[in-house]
């Protein structure tokens, strides 16, 4: 277990920051907060700022820099700049987050570092947090986060249009949650390998009349949506067969 002995202060009430605060708290780590924005955080010698990508840099400002400081951000796309003037450090939690109950153990998490000291504070505060940290480069950062927002939010977009579809045949949502567990299930043990369904047995037919239904029961733009991504899942089919 990595010791971890700073004093953390969280900054921003929204959340993230709440969500820190308890998974900081449930590790026996002090910490004030959650704080407002404009807070100096004067008690603390690490800072975390969990506010908006926008709203880094103000944040930032407004803590006066003191020897010793460590200030870092919880952003996935940003890179360390906008915290200039600190000692500065990054650690994005990946994981969706409803709300202060969330739990963040076990998830993994991106971290960079200005510094070796403020690299391996990163590094000991994700693991404190048994979160599994991971270094991400800032040239990589918007890869990184693209993936994360593919992986996450992309997935409840796809997710609303099979529910949207599913409600003109007078079935819900629940009847999809179980599938959608397998399946996710599934891509982590197995990868695209865990592909199954018409396109993958080269069920053309099949697809025409779910086409032709997705056509007649919803808007245009959601036929786009699923002729993109039968040709999307076409080429994840293709790949497995060549590798076969």
């Amino acid at each position: 277990m990595t010791t971890f002995s700073h004093r953390m202060a969280v900054i921003g009430r929204g959340r993230l920051g709440g969500a820190l605060c308890r998974a900081l708290r449930d590790a026996g780590l002090p910490v004030d907060g959650p704080l407002g924005r404009g807070a100096d955080a004067a008690g603390a010698d690490v800072v975390l700022l969990a506010v908006p990508d926008g709203a880094i840099a103000d944040a930032a400002a407004c803590v006066a820099p003191r020897e010793g400081l460590l200030v870092g951000h919880c952003s996935g796309a940003t890179t360390l700049e906008p915290l200039a003037g600190h000692e500065a450090f990054s650690l994005h939690p990946l994981m969706t987050v409803t709300g202060p109950e969330s739990v963040l153990a076990g998830a993994g998490c991106a971290v960079a570092g200005a510094t070796d000291r403020a690299r391996r504070t990163a590094l000991a505060l994700g693991q404190a947090l048994s979160m599994r940290p991971v270094t991400v480069a800032d040239g990589d950062r918007a890869a990184y986060h693209a993936a994360a927002s593919i992986a996450s939010n992309f997935l409840v977009a796809l997710e609303d249009l099979a529910e949207r579809l599913a409600t003109t045949t007078g079935t819900s949502r629940e009847v999809l949650v179980p599938l959608v567990r397998a399946t996710v299930d599934g891509w982590a043990a197995k990868g695209a390998d865990a592909l199954t369904g018409p396109i993958a047995r080269g069920d053309a037919a099949t697809v025409a009349r779910q086409r032709a239904a997705v056509a007649e029961r919803l808007p245009a733009e959601d036929l786009e949506l699923f002729d993109a991504l039968v040709t999307a899942t076409q080429r994840v089919a293709d790949r497995g067969a060549v590798a076969a």
